[in-house]
């Protein structure tokens, strides 16, 4: 086994330790997928057959709901009963999400949201390890199918902890803009480039323009204490396999995500996307 995957086991051992001094509250999971199928041997880049089975898993709980529907029971909206549930994320808009992951979304019926960098869609730009952008005719089909909505992740996946309010209000108006022209859809819903939060200024131009905003956090959004402009989310990781996800879809493994924002700090650090 490789040193990196060792540490990261180990690391997951430490989370789950972790959860048992803490129990992780109740609440709506978010959960961020980003690839199935790619091939590029990331982490981030999960195996068809191994995102299959999460999803059979959440069909069969039969709790996985889509955004609108979780942010309204967040709110303690009384027209929306029901447990709080789980909300399923994509991020970018990679190819692969049309090719391997949306079949497997419809053959369970269950909703997702995908935040898309349309930048990458509109000028079909590779993404970073050369990963294919979707393109709007793809996109297009996949919200036909009443199961997916689009939502912003800036128009050139800029980080926005490091640019002035009026940079960051053309990244989000140009986003908007593209996602209403070429799908002739409303933008309600926003995700922060690498889960990294905003300046002040900055999330104020969110805040104006959408009823969401996703940061990272890897637990629980609690019905009533949640800010939904600082709607935390759940990574899931190839090397999560099932014993990981299903304890990140109980709201738990903290203190994993804890750890990796320290060491953003230092990955990112000079980044601009």
């Amino acid at each position: 086994m490789a040193r990196g995957d060792l540490a990261r086991g180990a690391l997951k051992g430490l989370a789950a330790g972790a959860d048992l001094l803490r129990r992780p509250p109740a609440g709506v999971v978010v959960l961020i997928y980003h690839r199935v199928g790619g091939g590029s041997g990331l982490q981030l880049d999960l195996a068809p057959d191994v995102f299959a089975r999460q999803m059979d898993e959440l069909a069969a709980a039969g709790n996985v709901v889509p955004l609108a529907t979780a942010i309204r029971r967040l709110a303690g909206d009384d027209e929306v009963p029901g447990a709080p549930g789980v909300v399923l994320t994509f991020d970018d808009g990679t190819d692969d999400f049309a090719d391997h992951a949306l079949p497997v979304l419809v053959e369970r019926a269950l909703p997702v949201t995908c935040y898309v960098a349309t930048a990458f869609v509109e000028e079909q730009r590779p993404f970073d390890h050369g990963a294919r952008p979707l393109s709007w005719g793809a996109l297009a089909d996949a919200c036909a199918t009443g199961l997916v909505d689009v939502g912003s992740h800036t128009h050139t996946h800029r980080l926005l902890d490091r640019v002035d309010p009026a940079v960051a209000a053309d990244e989000l108006d140009r986003s908007v803009a593209l996602i209403q022209d070429r799908l002739g859809r409303e933008v309600h819903d926003f995700a922060y480039p690498k889960a990294v939060a905003p300046a002040p200024g900055v999330e104020r131009a969110v805040r104006a323009r959408f009823r969401s905003a996703a940061l990272a956090g890897t637990r629980a959004n609690r019905p009533g204490a949640t800010d939904p402009h600082r709607l935390a989310r759940s990574p899931v990781q190839a090397g999560d396999g099932m014993r990981w996800f299903r304890r990140k879809v109980a709201g738990g493994m903290r203190f994993e995500d804890d750890v990796r924002r320290l060491l953003n700090r230092a990955r990112y650090a000079g980044r601009r996307t």
